[in-house]
């Protein structure tokens, strides 16, 4: 399996843009997925340059209703036309950001793409094919971030702490390796590979997902404990991480020194072939 990171805060290579995002790039032996498509544009432009052709993809998953994730949703369905494109289907409801004292910023995708005839709207566990599922609904709490804080929903005419129902999870299945793609992980990281574990009997052997360690509304980072608290569980499931985007630097650092090789950061171009 080759993972290519099309789009993410920073850039390893100063031929490639980076914009605050996520885009990844999914070759496995039977097919070429897209996993976001980052803010704009920019996913399309770095694919390029990646030698990477969109037009190849087979299918692409959104992983939950944020524009950083799904705002190049309309240059992909109008790049490829052919792949279905499967989103939960709250992920076209209205969310916002809302830093203290402040105006709520709208931060949802474009929800006149929601009965585009390529979209697959989707549900709770959902088989895309032998190997690839998706799942969502995740409920429980442990490890949950504080900089969730700052995200809200609609609710009637009122907004509200979002509950993050629109987030899914991407499971691939290649060989004897499964893994793991979550977005922000806005549910927990952690809660995320425990229900991986309990449905499939074990924790996934490679995870990409940020972790939403870091408040983009307020500029800072979580507390070191909590953070302390998800390296730890982190290693004893022996799994190898890749993260960035809403990570942060210094929660990835902090993670970094508790895990080190078992943890690397993903940034815009990096390439990473899976065993």
């Amino acid at each position: 399996m080759i993972i290519k990171t099309l789009a993410e805060n920073l850039s390893s290579s100063p031929l490639l843009n980076s914009e605050h995002s996520l885009s990844l790039y999914i070759e496995t032996n039977n097919k070429k997925i897209l996993f976001d498509t980052g803010a704009g544009n920019l996913f399309l432009e770095n694919a390029c340059k990646m030698g990477v052709d969109i037009k190849d993809v087979d299918f692409a998953v959104i992983s939950h209703g944020h524009y950083d994730h799904g705002g190049g949703l309309r240059t992909f369905l109008k790049e490829n036309d052919n792949a279905p494109v499967y989103i939960h289907k709250k992920a076209f409801d209205n969310y916002y950001a809302k830093a203290p004292g402040q105006t709520p910023i709208s931060i949802g995708i474009d929800c006149s793409l929601k009965w585009h005839e390529r979209i697959v709207q989707t549900e709770g566990n959902y088989i895309i094919n032998k190997e690839a599922k998706l799942f969502s609904g995740i409920t429980e709490r442990e490890f949950f971030s504080s900089s969730n804080d700052s995200l809200y929903m609609e609710l009637g005419e009122f907004l509200v702490n979002d509950e993050f129902r629109h987030e899914q999870n991407l499971l691939i299945r290649e060989a004897d390796k499964m893994v793991l793609f979550a977005g922000c992980a806005h549910n927990g990281i952690v809660n995320i590979m425990k229900n991986v574990y309990t449905e499939e009997g074990a924790f996934p052997d490679y995870i990409f997902s940020g972790f939403h360690l870091f408040n983009k509304s307020t500029g800072t980072s979580e507390q070191p404990d909590l953070i302390e608290g998800i390296a730890s569980f982190m290693v004893s499931t022996n799994a190898k991480f890749y993260t960035g985007h809403c990570t942060g630097i210094e929660a990835y650092n902090q993670l970094k020194k508790i895990m080190g090789d078992q943890i690397q950061y993903m940034a815009t171009g990096s390439v990473f072939h899976l065993a």
